[in-house]
């Protein structure tokens, strides 16, 4: 669309798309970009008066529709010349989101940042601040984390070069290539803050589409340059004396070179070494076994017998794409997984969608700030167990029974008839104690005649199929592992040395790591995690929020580093363990602490390693800005100010 006053023979089309669109974000879109106060008020006192949508008298839904329609047929484009005042945008918060009126104040610089409406970041001069010599940083991973930090670090006007073993960007979107494989948060918000309008073709995009985003955010911010592809990080070690990290590269050839960095930014995260169970005979299987992060793409299932180990996140996306290729699928399950309904699961961004995102631009922000909080912090509330709540083991307070009724009744809905597999597919235990997944049609996938679930647990695998514990024979030609990753042993296949010698891998004691905000660790100096200890949403929210909040933070020490003269930046020690000891303790209050419940958030000792026990409001807050009283600081050593990378 040009801006110009539509035509008329468009203009009934147009109508029906815009009486289409999400009500509270057009509004919201429609207020900022004609300065509607009094249409704002309206819509707050009677959102106050009841449900969000439901609250809204049908003659107010009309008169929204009908203004924002007036708007879009305008002669220019519906856009403001300039950003409202504070105070109105925190209204639009309240308008678009259930962020309790008391809190709005606290949450809006979050949501108006995360929903793309803040354009600049925090590295400009500081006070006093002067300017250093060149920086150069490595960045392990060119995954989401790893384009992001690329991203900043250009911005900042810090060199950088970018490391991943594979042949492509993407990290786990391109490593995971099996079937259906996706996002199960909604795509808007698995997207930059500053790259939120992509042309989506799902609300939940799938692999193919998430890795083209990506390709896309490599091009368009300029740093396909900074990255080298099968290229392998295998090693770095801090040298004190020159105040640099000395890292070990290996080129698809097998060639090793050491580069000198000043800094490095791990964006390997959690996700990335696949769990492979330790099941009799496995070895001795004579068809085809392959875990779902090392998925073949030339494999044909036609006729196939296939047994599919999990009923995890990627089992739950697998088993559905696959059901109507294999002859036979059995379905073997250890513990039944919560599963929510979503009736946007399947559903496509249409024309009418993508012509609302260029015509009305803040459109697409305040649906991304809707989609923040619905998936983030309003689920927060229903994590925290209440000690005097009498949920029989199946709730931890009155949210989460809404939840787990809400779950039980759709699980019941979809399996209606068949009481065998109610019973298995019915958990007892609270939701989110383990992740709650989207029904990717996974309750109509386990009714099919040709479908098996399992729940007596693996005895053996034999060369011609799988035995269970109650003795049956389950005989198949593929075995896939749906079994998850090794979250707890991040960053273990890099040997990663600090100061006087000390290896990360021991300081985490091998499954039991730990970082300051889950970024910076002691004895480390200049080394900054993405993704790190305890930085996974275990109930939803985005892991690219976490990611920019986590790049963020580490852009800005590096920045300082350049600005202050300082040579060496690291985590003080008691720092360090003053956090560790306040997330340890506000995970005993959290669900996924039960010990009754298998989960892969705890280590080996039953500590939760991976999970963030905060809020996004909490999390983006203590990352918005380093606090230098944290951090040990060395000024800049000559030598190290003159060194050259070493090839």
């Amino acid at each position: 669309m040009d801006g110009r006053r539509l035509a008329t023979e468009d203009a009934g089309v147009r109508k029906d798309w815009v009486e289409g669109a999400d009500l509270l974000p057009l509004a919201a879109a429609l207020i900022q970009a004609t300065d509607d106060r009094d249409l704002l008020q309206r819509l707050l006192s009677a959102k106050a008066a009841g449900p969000v949508k439901a609250g809204l008298p049908p003659a107010l839904q009309r008169e929204v529709r009908a203004k924002a329609y007036e708007c879009l047929c305008a002669e220019t484009d519906a856009r403001a010349s300039a950003q409202p005042g504070m105070q109105m945008m925190q209204d639009l918060v309240r308008l678009v989101t259930d962020v309790p009126a008391s809190e709005v104040e606290q949450y809006a610089p979050m949501m108006l940042d995360q929903a793309g409406f803040t354009k600049e970041r925090p590295y400009g001069k500081q006070p006093g601040a002067r300017n250093g010599p060149a920086m150069r940083v490595a960045v392990i991973g060119a995954g989401m984390s790893g384009i992001c930090a690329a991203i900043e670090l250009k911005r900042a006007d810090l060199e950088c070069d970018v490391f991943d073993r594979n042949a492509s960007v993407g990290g786990t979107w391109h490593e995971n290539q099996y079937p259906g494989c996706g996002v199960d948060t909604p795509s808007m918000f698995y997207a930059y803050s500053f790259e939120p309008r992509f042309p989506w073709n799902h609300h939940f995009a799938k692999r193919d589409q998430i890795a083209a985003y990506f390709e896309h955010c490599v091009d368009k911010y300029g740093v396909r340059q900074n990255i080298h592809l099968q290229t392998d990080v295998r090693a770095a070690v801090y040298d004190e004396a020159a105040q640099r990290w000395q890292v070990t590269i290996r080129d698809a050839e097998g060639n090793s070179r050491v580069q000198a960095y000043d800094g490095v930014i791990s964006a390997v995260g959690q996700l990335n070494i696949p769990s492979i169970p330790r099941i009799p005979g496995l070895d001795t299987f004579h068809g085809k076994v392959l875990h779902t992060a090392q998925w073949d793409p030339q494999l044909d299932l036609a006729g196939k017998r296939v047994g599919l180990i999990g009923t995890g996140a990627s089992a739950m996306q697998v088993g559905p794409a696959i059901v109507d290729q294999v002859e036979h699928l059995t379905v073997f399950q250890r513990e039944p997984h919560w599963v929510l309904p979503n009736s946007v699961y399947h559903r496509s961004f249409g024309e009418a969608d993508h012509w609302l995102f260029e015509r009305l631009p803040y459109y697409a922000h305040w649906l991304r700030a809707q989609l923040i909080w619905s998936y983030g912090d309003a689920v927060y509330p229903s994590l925290k167990i209440d000690p005097s709540w009498q949920g029989d083991g199946g709730s931890i307070n009155a949210i989460s029974e809404s939840y787990r009724r809400n779950m039980v009744r759709h699980l019941k809905h979809e399996l209606a008839g068949r009481p065998d597999l109610i019973e298995k597919a019915l958990p007892d235990y609270p939701p989110y104690a383990k992740r709650v997944l989207l029904d990717n049609n996974w309750y109509k996938t386990l009714r099919r005649d040709h479908v098996d679930l399992v729940v007596s647990p693996i005895s053996e695998v034999r060369a011609d199929g799988i035995v269970s514990a109650d003795g049956q024979h389950h005989p198949l030609d593929v075995i896939v592992l749906a079994t998850g990753f090794q979250a707890s042993r991040m960053l273990s296949t890099i040997d990663i040395t600090g100061r006087q010698g000390i290896r990360l891998r021991d300081a985490w004691d091998g499954d039991n790591p730990r970082a300051y905000l889950g970024i910076t660790v002691p004895r480390f100096p200049n080394l900054f995690l993405l993704y790190g200890p305890n930085t996974n949403l275990g109930y939803g929210g985005s892991a690219i929020f976490n990611a920019e909040c986590q790049t963020r933070y580490a852009v800005q020490c590096l920045v300082s580093m350049r600005e202050q003269g300082w040579g060496a930046i690291e985590c003080r020690q008691d720092v360090h363990d003053a956090y560790n000891e306040t997330v340890d303790a506000m995970h005993q209050g959290m669900v996924w602490s039960r010990q009754d419940v298998d989960n892969w958030y705890r280590n080996s000792q039953g500590r939760v390693t991976t999970n963030s026990p905060w809020r996004l409001l909490d999390y983006w807050t203590l990352t918005h800005k380093p606090n230098h009283a944290d951090y040990n600081v060395e000024p800049r050593r000559d030598n190290a100010a003159s060194a050259a990378p070493s090839n």
